[in-house]
């Protein structure tokens, strides 16, 4: 049986986090070859991108493969400069301007490439093998696990307010922690709320940057849920004031729980940022969240786990599960047999429903690829519930 009172906790990262600066330049790439591939005339069926970001004290190294537009490492380390730029790092131990950018971006597998690509009566086959999750509960409006949407919310709040200039004494690096105490099943208090904010005045103490960011913060969680027994932690070491890439070295995909669900679902185990939407570490987790949350859209669960998994060159998905924690109001093994009947799961039926093919995936970089408002040129079509209405009829 299913828990009903119980402490949950989640944490978010700031886009100034040493890892979530990698994520960002990874997929910054990812952007441009579309972005250049279009100005260029290449199929974006036939870019490939696996780009992969370490920082450190003014040093960023991007290596990986690639196919598609001839770009020339001079670019790439332009748009890696312009990426730190925006992030707002201007800090003697690692500056926009000033790092050192190596870029060891070398041309994809032939081995790889033949089994991916599409070719005669072979449908584009998955670019490698694994299992991919998808997840929705009904929590938050985004149909998200509380403790994460209001991490991630609690650091969105506080980024815009560096980058308005009204916060001028924040740096970019922060992280976040709620735990949250459920009742019956649903969230009901804030126990323990954790920050840890960079700050730009060495001078400061834990107190003066609590502060600054309680107002954020308690604009940010429900006012019902933080209590007089909330037990608040604001920079818990004491000092925060070096930060980013020069306090601790960064590694794309090393944030994968905060990306998708905190915790409160499984994961296969791959990373997003960096690569095309052949991989199906990214398209088909992309792909298994939006079945998940149109199914709880649809009123067919409150909770709804998915699973798809793949082999590399092997175009249709080898099993897909589903998983509606005893209190769906249809058979599990029935939405198994529909969901590849109303969405092609194989990489390029994905690629075409949720139009993948784009430049979208730096604003993934940060506060989670999941829980967000779908964009007008397309980012975040995952997110969409257009199916809702279709999985009602067929069920009803």
């Amino acid at each position: 049986m299913t828990r009903k009172n119980y402490l949950f906790t989640s944490e978010s990262v700031s886009e100034g986090h040493p890892d979530k600066v990698c994520d960002r330049i990874s997929d910054e790439i990812v952007d441009e070859f579309f972005r250049q591939g279009a100005k260029a005339g290449v199929d974006p069926y036939v870019i490939r991108v696996a780009a992969e970001t370490l920082c450190t004290t003014n040093r960023v190294v991007i290596a990986g493969e690639v196919r598609g537009p001839h770009l020339a490492f001079e670019h790439i380390e332009d748009v890696a400069r312009k990426a730190i730029k925006d992030i707002g790092y201007e800090q003697d131990g690692f500056h926009w301007k000033h790092a050192k950018v190596e870029v060891l971006l070398h041309e994809q597998s032939a081995d790889i490439a033949q089994g991916v690509d599409a070719a005669g009566n072979k449908d584009e086959g998955a670019g490698d093998q694994g299992i991919m999750f998808g997840y929705a509960v009904r929590e938050t409006p985004d149909l998200m696990p509380a403790p994460l949407y209001y991490s991630h919310k609690i650091l969105e709040k506080l980024a815009r307010a560096r980058h308005s200039g009204k916060e001028k004494g924040l740096g970019p690096d922060a992280k976040s922690q709620v735990t949250l105490r459920y009742a019956d099943g649903k969230p009901v208090e804030a126990t323990q709320i954790v920050l840890s904010h960079q700050h730009v005045d060495e001078s400061l103490t834990p107190q003066d940057v609590r502060g600054i960011v309680e107002p954020y913060i308690r604009e940010a969680l429900p006012a019902e849920w933080i209590t007089a027994d909330t037990v608040w932690h604001v920079n818990p070491t004491g000092k925060f004031f070096i930060g980013g890439p020069d306090g601790d070295a960064g590694l794309t995909g090393r944030k994968i729980i905060v990306d998708t669900y905190g915790g409160a679902a499984p994961h296969g185990g791959g990373a997003f940022s960096g690569k095309d939407p052949t991989k199906v570490d990214r398209s088909a987790a992309y792909a298994a969240r939006y079945l998940a949350k149109n199914i709880v859209a649809a009123g067919l669960a409150d909770r709804a786990t998915i699973q798809l998994a793949y082999a590399i060159g092997v175009a249709e998905p080898l099993s897909i599960y589903v998983d509606l924690h005893g209190a769906g109001q249809v058979a599990e093994e029935k939405l198994e047999a529909v969901l590849p009947q109303i969405m092609r799961l194989s990489p390029r039926g994905i690629r075409e429903h949720l139009q993948l093919n784009k430049p979208i995936y730096a604003r993934t970089s940060a506060y989670g690829h999941f829980g967000r408002t779908p964009d007008a040129d397309g980012g975040f079509s995952w997110e969409k519930t257009d199916l809702a209405d279709k999985l009602k009829a067929h069920f009803s």
